[in-house]
């Protein structure tokens, strides 16, 4: 496990190190407590992980387009 405080972790580095949780807890050759500990630490970057996904997809706008078709400027993505 990173020694990275989750909240301060990318999406990318988030992703890596769930994946890396959940490799360690399907081979199930870690004793009951370490178990425990990678279900707590994937169940944070998970979290992290819908964090940063939710903020991109703030972030995503539509391009507004006038009768013309030109592109006029953007808009937030409704239903966000």
């Amino acid at each position: 496990m990173s020694e990275t405080a989750v909240s301060e972790m990318s999406f990318e580095q988030a992703m890596a190190e769930l994946e890396q949780v959940v490799g360690q807890l399907e081979r199930g050759d870690v004793a009951l407590e370490e178990s425990i500990k990678l279900y707590e630490r994937g169940a944070e970057l998970r979290k992290r992980c819908d964090q940063k996904l939710k903020e991109a997809e703030e972030k995503v706008a539509a391009i507004t387009l006038d009768a013309e078709g030109t592109p006029t400027g953007t808009k937030p993505v409704e239903g966000l």
